[in-house]
């Protein structure tokens, strides 16, 4: 403040003020003129001189700031790799707009394309309704067109006579018996099932005389028949069982009369009654003779021409197995073709023709003309001179070396045990059946016998007479297993026989085999083939087979299953609709009671056995005039016209002539539960299949929290009994289709080669159509056959782990093929593939048909198989001489054929592809 106011007030203090500011606004502008100037011209020249330096230090080469022209600076390289990044760039972004535009462009025209096809969707949405509307109509109008020209038919109105019924008027005579007039069908219609009462032996007088062992067998096989019943009053026929009797007793017949006539449903004519005498000895007595049968039908081996009435009664085989099954083992195979002795004949004639004829003095009186010439004295000589010539091996004895069996007049005895026989009609090639010299016997025991034996052992029957009335005659062609010669021709008799040649001979000892298995060889296949021979006269159809029940396993289904992309991969092949309504079971068998007219011989002559004599299946097929199935007119359905075409056509119609066709697969497995989810996971999105059969094989359940994959189709968990492998081909009644896809759980196979195979078999629906072949080969140092899965280029099997068959084949695997089979393929748990392969092949005379695989048929990382055991190939070598030895032959064919589509691998121009694809 005092400051302050001494330079205020004046003073020194205000001048020197004054000069001190002005000297120091001098020195400030000085200042700052000197600092600029520095800066502006000490600075450059600095910063000039620095970077002269610093770029003559550098190589001339990469020089960055040396004095240049304005016009060389992008010449510098990083300058440059701006410059072409810029330049890429732009040429990318105008690229992009013009891309840009294009799918602009695009997308406009697909907005437009997809509101076409909305609108052609809702179209066809519109016209498809329209054409459900026109079906139903057309349904309806069909049904209606049907109604009008057709008249509804109900099952007949069941009318049962009266217990005490007199039936029909007696005949007046009654060996003019036939069905028309002692037979009462009014017991017996179509719908029936053709009910068979069995009188019970031990219950009447007459039950106390059998032979035990007849009487034992003849209740067992009734006890198991389908057909049996025990309401008599419902019964359509009545059986009754009088023979074989025991040594010594002799019933006379007044006795045996008064027994028949006594019998609680017998009402007084014996009508709709079949009486049977069973002969286990060739020496067997005719019970019957002079017994008056009244209209009761007679089925035994030995009948007089006055006794026998034809179409009425029935010529039946000796009961030689009483109690035991065949023994395989001891049956000769039927090659080689040509044996040691070209035929052979041992036996002795008791008595005379002449003095027989005394004898039968009650049928001598109904005969007419003189008694025929006795041609065994031209027979002996004529069969001698061949032996004696020496031009083939032949053996004939006209007289026994022991005690010849007894027999009746006329009769060529049997000579030496059963045994002894056998093993001289093992080294024939035919055997000589001499019948008896009374042209009045049409057939006796000792014949029959005669004819069991050459037919067990596979040797070709020559019969010498062709009055005899072979067994069930009416119904088996025996032109097709024996010869039948006259006995005035027995001189040509050895140039007959030389000239057959030997594909002839071997069909014809194939044939015998299987009349001897079919309706000669137990008690149980006499008596099946007796009532089979009455229901087909009468018309009546076989009853329908049983299937296996299949007990559920309760199991949970979790989330719908995936696709495996590898599975999805289909190429070019259109698989066809995955169906999105319910599955639908294959059409049933319809022709049941037409069945009998239409194809009487050829059902009861077909090999490999009759299905007259077993019940029908529910889908029995019509058997093609080429092929050989087991009987009532099986086979399959013939294939010629209907549906199918070519290209997309024939393709979408899956092939063959059904239009309308599913499958069912049939997996069987054993506790290897993630190994089968992943297999029935593949399964999913599979067309035309119906169901899923899980064959659970295991004692032990699936674990409780196991979730089941949801494929589309239901999947049927079955329990069985015991583990075996035979249950791969039971008849489960879960299977309504007729085509089965046998599949292993770790079999892995694409989805279009499922369908190609389903394809294929629809057109060779008789063949076994699969994946993986094998074949077998002779095995010359060891004399006996192999088993081989090498690769090779013809086969002669095809595994069922990957295969479709008909389902008919597992009844006839299950029920009809020997038993001894499926034990040995329990005994090694082995060898049911094998087992299959013969059936069929021994059924058809045909190969099965290899389709072409396109992908690992194995899944990979599974664990190992029953297969991969060093025992396995072992097993199945024994396997295969085995079954050989079951059937006599080797069924099993080589095909060199492999079934590809129609235009695999082929080039076809890319416009064509979409037409043609495979078929």
């Amino acid at each position: 403040m005092t400051g302050y106011t001494m330079l205020r007030n004046g003073g020194v203090g205000n001048g020197g003020q004054t000069c001190m500011l002005r000297w120091s606004n001098r020195i400030r502008l000085t200042w700052l003129s000197f600092t600029l100037f520095i800066i502006l011209v000490f600075f450059p020249l600095i910063a000039h001189y620095y970077l002269t330096t610093l770029d003559e230090a550098d190589e001339a080469g990469k020089r960055i700031f040396g004095p240049r022209a304005g016009n060389e600076l992008c010449e510098v390289k990083h300058v440059l790799d701006l410059c072409r990044i810029r330049e890429s760039v732009s040429e990318e972004l105008l690229q992009l707009e013009a891309k840009r535009q294009e799918l602009n462009s695009e997308i406009a025209k697909l907005n437009l394309k997809i509101e076409a096809c909305k609108k052609s969707i809702e179209n066809a949405k519109q016209d498809l309704l329209q054409l459900k509307n026109v079906i139903s109509q057309t349904e309806h109008s069909y049904k209606e067109l049907m109604a009008q020209n057709q008249p509804k038919l109900s099952l007949p109105i069941r009318l049962l006579p009266e217990k005490d019924d007199t039936g029909l008027p007696p005949p007046k005579v009654t060996r003019g018996c036939r069905l028309h007039n002692c037979f009462d069908y009014s017991r017996c219609p179509l719908t029936s099932g053709f009910p068979v009462y069995v009188y019970d032996s031990d219950q009447f007088a007459l039950g106390s005389y059998l032979d035990p062992l007849v009487k034992q067998a003849f209740q067992a096989t009734a006890r198991a028949n389908t057909y049996v019943t025990e309401n008599a009053d419902i019964a359509c026929l009545y059986v009754v069982l009088v023979g074989e009797m025991q040594d010594p007793v002799v019933l006379r017949p007044s006795d045996l009369e008064k027994q028949l006539y006594s019998l609680p449903h017998w009402r007084t004519d014996g009508h709709n009654h079949v009486i049977i005498n069973l002969s286990r000895k060739s020496d067997t007595q005719n019970l019957l003779y002079n017994v008056s049968t009244g209209r009761a039908m007679v089925a035994q081996s030995t009948f007089y021409a006055a006794q026998y009435r034809p179409g009425f009664d029935l010529v039946v085989s000796p009961l030689v197995h009483a109690m035991s099954e065949p023994n395989f083992m001891e049956i000769p195979p039927q090659v080689p073709v040509k044996r040691k002795y070209l035929f052979t004949f041992q036996g002795e004639k008791i008595e005379s023709l002449r003095s027989s004829l005394q004898e039968a003095r009650s049928f001598e009186e109904e005969m007419e003309g003189d008694p025929p010439a006795d041609y065994d004295d031209r027979i002996i000589a004529t069969l001698k001179a061949v032996q004696d010539s020496k031009l083939d091996q032949v053996l004939v004895e006209f007289t026994c070396k022991n005690q010849p069996k007894p027999s009746l007049p006329t009769e060529w005895a049997l000579c030496g045990e059963r045994e002894d026989r056998l093993e001289l009609l093992k080294l024939s090639t035919f055997a000589l059946i001499i019948t008896p010299g009374d042209p009045h016997l049409v057939i006796s025991s000792g014949c029959a016998t005669r004819l069991f034996e050459a037919l067990e052992v596979g040797a070709v029957p020559v019969v010498l007479g062709e009055q005899v009335q072979l067994p069930y005659q009416d119904m088996l062609q025996w032109n097709e297993a024996a010869l039948v010669v006259p006995k005035p021709r027995v001189t040509e008799v050895h140039f007959l026989l030389r000239s057959l040649s030997d594909s002839d001979l071997l069909a014809m000892r194939r044939q015998g085999r299987f009349l001897w298995e079919t309706y000669f060889s137990t008690a149980d296949s006499i008596f099946n083939t007796v009532l089979a021979m009455i229901r087909t006269r009468i018309q009546i159809p076989a009853a329908p087979i049983r299937e296996e029940v299949a007990a559920e396993i309760p199991h949970r289904s979790g989330k719908a299953a995936g696709t495996d992309p590898n599975m999805a991969d289909n190429g070019d092949l259109d698989l066809g609709p995955v169906e999105t309504e319910p599955p639908y079971a294959s059409p049933k068998y319809l022709r049941n009671f037409t069945l009998t007219v239409t194809d009487f011989y050829r059902s009861w002559n077909s090999a490999p056995g009759p299905f007259h004599l077993f019940p029908h299946t529910p889908f029995d097929p019509v058997l093609p005039s080429e092929a050989k199935f087991l009987g009532s007119g099986t086979g399959f359905r013939p294939i010629g016209g209907g549906a199918g075409g070519s290209g997309k056509e024939f393709q979408a119609a899956l092939g063959g002539n059904v239009p309308r066709e599913q499958f069912t697969v049939v997996m069987l497995t054993y506790e290897r539960e993630e190994v089968l989810m992943n297999s029935l996971e593949r399964l999913n999105g599979l067309p035309y299949l119906n169901k899923v059969v899980v064959v659970w094989n295991s004692p032990k359940l699936p674990s409780e929290d196991l979730l089941w994959p949801d494929i589309g189709v239901p999947i049927m968990v079955v329990r069985t009994e015991k583990n075996s492998l035979n249950n791969r081909f039971l008849p489960w009644n879960e299977i309504e289709t007729e085509a089965i896809l046998s599949i292993d759980d770790d079999a892995h196979l694409r989805h279009d080669e499922i369908m190609f195979g389903f394809r294929v078999w629809r057109e060779a629906r008789d063949r076994i159509v699969g994946f993986p072949g094998r074949y077998h080969a002779w095995d010359i140092p060891h004399q006996s056959w192999l088993y081989n899965s090498n690769y090779s280029c013809e086969l002669s099997m095809v595994l069922t782990g990957a295969a479709f068959f008909h389902k008919y084949y597992a009844y006839l695997y299950s029920y009809v093929m020997p038993q001894a089979i499926r034990d040995m393929v329990d005994e090694y748990i082995n060898c049911e593939d094998i087992a299959m392969n013969f059936l069929v092949s021994h059924i058809t005379r045909k190969p099965p048909i290899k389709v072409t695989s396109r992908w690992t048929f194995r899944c990979p990382g599974c664990p190992q198989a029953l297969s991969h055991d060093d025992s396995h190939f072992h097993e199945r070598h024994k396997c295969i001489n085995f079954f050989v030895k079951v059937y006599g032959y080797m069924p099993l064919l080589y095909t060199q054929f492999r079934v590809d589509s129609v235009l695999f691998k082929t080039r076809l121009p890319h416009d064509k592809t979409k037409c043609f694809k495979f078929i």
